[in-house]
Order: structure tokens, then sequence, then C-alpha cells
């Protein structure tokens, strides 16, 4: 069984302080080391969860997508608000869910038994020792993994995993389109996409998801299955069919 606390220290308070930006609360910490350059905010937070409801219907309400087994021991990769760990701590007690994330600031105060959240930078190797884990989840950490730390970052997954069990990846590649062409490079969100890809491209891989397959190959990984799925981030155009 995975001992939560190997391998840990108490927490510097260098990792509690705050910087603002034009209103919203950064970690002081992660901005200062080019770690992640998102908000820690409660708007953040809610955002997060939003997307995680994004993710439910996406994804039909499924957790795991690999044919897995009983399952007691899970690590969850930049768990930010802890929606996905928190809900699969839930659904079974006698699991145990790690969530690792470079800040606590969104970590709800209301969280499962099983769910232990610890705080860590997973651009460093990890602490956990071999073979202690039946499942690793690590959904959109792209925006915090540095760009060559995805070679060791998914060797470390790999080492971290029990024989015969399973890693879940999910990235967002932004690169937003449309399938009929009306969006063009004059679009406002299209350019967004050019400048954000273009503003991280020296620290971090914008372009990481669309090497996924080939990563966790190089990394040691078989049975390896990729799906891209198109996320809409508007209403319908006229004429397209109606979802729900």
């Amino acid at each position: 069984m995975v001992d939560p606390q190997a391998g840990t220290t108490a927490l510097d308070d260098q990792y509690v302080q705050l910087t603002t930006v034009h209103g919203r609360d950064y970690q002081k910490f992660s901005i200062d080391h080019s770690i992640h350059f998102v908000p820690v905010d409660e708007d953040e937070a809610d955002r997060l969860e939003d997307q995680h409801r994004v993710c439910n219907i996406v994804f039909d309400g499924r957790h795991f997508f690999p044919p897995v087994g009983p399952i007691r021991s899970v690590l969850d990769c930049g768990y930010g608000a802890a929606s996905w760990a928190a809900e699969v701590a839930e659904k079974d007690p006698d699991c145990t869910v790690i969530g690792v994330d470079i800040s606590l600031h969104m970590k709800p105060d209301d969280l499962p038994d099983n769910f232990i959240p610890q705080l860590d930078d997973i651009n460093r190797p990890f602490t956990f020792n071999a073979n202690s884990f039946d499942f690793v989840h690590s959904r959109f950490v792209g925006g915090g993994i540095n760009r060559n730390r995805w070679p060791t970052y998914l060797r470390d997954i790999k080492k971290i995993l029990k024989p015969g069990c399973w890693v879940q990846m999910v990235e967002i590649y932004y690169m937003c389109q449309s399938d009929n062409g009306s969006i063009t490079d004059g679009h406002a969100i299209r350019q967004w996409s050019h400048t954000y890809s273009r503003s991280i491209d020296d620290v971090k891989d914008p372009r990481a998801p669309l090497q996924m397959q080939a990563m966790l190959a190089g990394a040691g990984f078989t049975d390896i299955e990729t799906s891209m799925i198109r996320l809409p981030m508007c209403a319908w155009g006229e004429g397209e069919p109606s979802h729900s």
C-alpha cells in the first residue's frame, strides 16, 4: 500500500505567498519560477469546476477509460480544485487518492478523508516509491510542465505505476478553428490562441498534446490508445445540428 507521507516535509511559507496582477491572485513562487501562469483565486477555482463539468459531459461521466480492475491507490497530477480526485475518492472509500499540485490555494475545505493533497512541483523528479500506484491521472497539466520535462515526467509515471497498471492523460491543443472555415487568422479567438502559444513557447510546449502517443511509447508504455475530441467553445453555427 502506498505511504502518503513518504518523502514529504513540512510546508514552506514561500508556497503560500500571493502576488496580485490586474486584480487576480497568483502564487508568487509559481510565477517567480515560471511554473504556472494562472490565478489561484476563487474565480479560477470556479472555472476549474466548470471545466470539470464540461469534461464529465464530453466523457459521459466516466472517470476511467482504460479497462481497470480494483483500484486502491491513485495519483492525480496537478489536481487543481480537486474536482476529479474528490469524485473518485467519494465513489470508493477504500481507495487512497493522492493529489499533487504546486499550489494548495484552491483546495476545497470539505474533502473525503481518503483524498490526500500534497504540494509538489511535478517538474521535479517524483519522490514516490516505484510500483506504488494502480492508476495515475494527469489532466490539463501542459501549461505547467516545462518543455524539457515531458520525457522524464512520463518515465516517472511509468516507474511509480504497478506492473500492468494504467496512466490516463488529457491535454488541450489550443488551436481554435471551425469545421466550416468561418474562423480565420483575422478573428480574435484565433489570434488569442496564436499569441498564447508564442508567449509560453520558450518554457512550455503547446504542441505536446499532438506528440503524446510518441512520448508515451518513448517512456516505455505499451497498449497506448489516443483520441482527439473536438471541444465546442461557443454556440453552434447556423445550419449545424443541435447538441444538448
